[in-house]
């Protein structure tokens, strides 16, 4: 997995849900800016970050990082 799966991952959630990248960051504590970058396959968020994502979107962080389809 890359980041850019991780990044892709994560904007196909965000954008099924409805939420901008500023809704995201302010349900996890991010900015926009940094759930941007983690789209962009620019950074990677940290374990505890992680699994605030994954709660959000109520899935697992397998899922999130590609290794479940669950």
């Amino acid at each position: 997995m890359s980041y850019t799966d991780f990044g892709d991952m994560l904007r196909q959630l965000r954008k099924s849900r409805n939420l901008t990248q500023k809704d995201l960051g302010a349900k996890v504590g991010l900015s926009k800016a940094v759930v941007s970058k983690y789209e962009n396959g620019i950074g990677f968020p940290t374990l505890d970050t992680l699994v605030q994502i994954a709660r959000c979107f109520n899935v697992t962080t397998d899922y999130l990082l590609g290794g479940s389809n669950s």
